[in-house]
């Protein structure tokens, strides 16, 4: 049985010391805060996906009483390791991220025009902004067919879990 409690403390150790880490990249005055507006990539460096509203929501848990643009360390390693115990916003299987290009290439050509995607990150469920939408389409636009290869785009964006 001590085996298990001791395996399980070193797990806890490893992930508060990956979420430290990925913290302090962005704890430019090593006080241990960082600018709130840092707390969405540094999640999503920790392999977490959540969407604009679940972020909002954790960035409420963790917000000091009166909001002061700043996240403090101590507040944001228990929530985070509750999250990552829990494998909370995990990225969505390549698999179903394939099946959903398909839904949209109702052509079945293996490819969607920047036009297409446009239409449809921006005007279907969460859209996406303006900065977002530039940020995807740095990275998945073929410049040459100003088409997106979608199965190569996924290729590149699948985060490997091992």
């Amino acid at each position: 049985m001590a085996d298990d409690k001791d395996s399980g403390e070193m797990r806890l150790q490893e992930i508060q010391k990956k979420i430290k880490d990925a913290f302090e990249v962005f704890d430019h005055e090593s006080n241990d805060t960082v600018d709130v507006r840092e707390i969405g990539t540094i999640i999503r460096s920790l392999g977490c996906c959540p969407s604009e509203g679940e972020l909002h929501d954790l960035i409420a848990e963790v917000e000091e009483e009166e909001p002061t643009g700043y996240i403090r360390l101590e507040k944001f390693l228990p929530m985070m390791v509750k999250v990552l115990l829990e494998r909370r916003y995990r990225p969505i299987p390549e698999d179903l991220l394939l099946q959903a290009f398909e839904v949209l290439d109702s052509a079945k050509e293996g490819f969607l025009t920047k036009e297409e995607l446009v239409k449809y990150m921006t005007e279907e469920g969460e859209p996406f902004t303006q900065e977002e939408m530039e940020e995807m389409l740095s990275a998945a636009l073929d410049p040459e067919t100003n088409t997106i290869q979608y199965r190569d785009y996924l290729a590149m964006m699948v985060i490997d879990e091992n």
